[in-house]
């Protein structure tokens, strides 16, 4: 089990210093760019807002990092001392000669970002997880960290748990090394996303949690072993369909913040929920905003308008945003931290299925 913290987000520090609107000018972004097929890409606007992110060590002895576990992108990579970006200068950086137990490569791992990328070398060494000790894990040391995302993420690196399919530079992931070498005992991990207090959210690596899951559990097969992608039959709001009416695709995504919703769609919502086209509110009409209910696999959960709606310093916002990826099944959407929060996720790898059970 590892313990997850969450930060006041950078959206909020931002807006707090005045620094949030040149900031957005400054930084335009692709949210779809991650959903792109042929490249593993991770949008850092996302962590504009709240995030969760925990510690894990790589070497002999342990150096400690802060990582996103992510079901969107599937490698590992933190900085290295071979890289002199500012991003990584002010962040836990790897150095392969303090470690006995580093084996290096001549490969390289190029990723890229809705605001930038990330460039190095792949090399191989023990990374411990929870206690959980996965030898020879192959991971990415940083070189390049280029752009202010990097620099400002509360965050040193990032842990994928998404499938192999999608790995930059054919780099197996790290659950993937833990079920070959038979270190979980069952193949599946969980996630419990906190609702509001700094504590208690959790990565939990071959288990699921009986306390979390007393609403019972919905079993989801999943449409795609890339992504934990599953499909839905349609968003609606007070009974009536209000997006995804003839069907789409949705990925499962504890590294996107928001709800990520086809341009078309996110319109549309906007507009039935009385917000404006940047997605603003009144706190006062949020607070009496119905159900968002997503219909997967011939049954319903909701989201409640506590959870879609972002309340920071009197400002009232969706925690919705509008992107396109083209998919040969039709749109997609990305249900991130604001659907995460509300249910317990399991993600089976065994069974190829997500569980989710409500939260009370």
């Amino acid at each position: 089990r590892v313990l997850l913290t969450k930060t006041k987000s950078l959206r909020q520090r931002l807006r707090e210093q005045g620094l949030l609107e040149s900031y957005l000018q400054q930084h335009p972004y692709n949210l779809a760019a991650k959903y792109f097929p042929g490249i593993a890409v991770e949008p850092l606007e996302n962590y504009m807002d709240d995030e969760y992110f925990g510690t894990i060590s790589i070497g002999t002895p342990p150096q400690e990092f802060t990582v996103v576990f992510d079901t969107g992108s599937s490698n590992l990579w933190v900085p290295s001392v071979f890289c002199s970006s500012p991003a990584c200068r002010n962040h836990n950086r790897f150095n392969p000669a303090d470690s006995s137990t580093y084996l290096s490569t001549n490969d390289t791992l190029f990723i890229a970002y809705g605001t930038g990328s990330m460039s190095g070398v792949l090399g191989y060494d023990t990374v411990n997880v929870a206690g959980i000790n996965v030898r020879n894990q192959i991971f990415g040391l940083a070189e390049t960290e280029p752009g202010d995302s990097f620099y400002y993420a509360p965050f040193d690196g990032i842990l994928g748990l998404a499938f192999p399919s999608i790995a930059s530079s054919g780099a197996t992931p790290v659950f993937d090394n833990m079920m070959m070498e038979n270190l979980v005992d069952r193949r599946l991990f969980s996630v419990y996303l906190s609702r509001d207090s700094q504590a208690g959210s959790f990565v939990l690596f071959g288990a699921i949690d009986p306390y979390y899951t007393t609403q019972g559990i919905s079993w989801i097969p999943l449409s795609a072993e890339t992504y934990w992608q599953i499909t839905m039959e349609s968003v609606s709001i007070n009974g009536a369909p209000a997006a995804c009416s003839s069907g789409c695709q949705a990925i499962v995504d504890t590294g996107t913040t928001l709800l990520a919703v086809p341009i078309r769609a996110f319109r549309t919502l906007l507009s039935s929920l009385g917000a404006s086209s940047s997605g603003e509110i009144s706190c006062e009409a949020a607070s009496k905003l119905p159900d968002l209910v997503f219909h997967i696999h011939g049954k319903e959960f909701p989201v409640p308008s506590r959870a879609y709606v972002l309340r920071s310093n009197g400002y009232c916002t969706l925690g919705l945003q509008g992107m396109d990826v083209p998919t040969e099944e039709g749109e997609l959407w990305i249900l991130g931290d604001v659907f995460i929060r509300e249910y317990y996720v399991i993600f089976d790898r065994e069974n190829n299925k997500v569980g989710l059970s409500r939260l009370p």
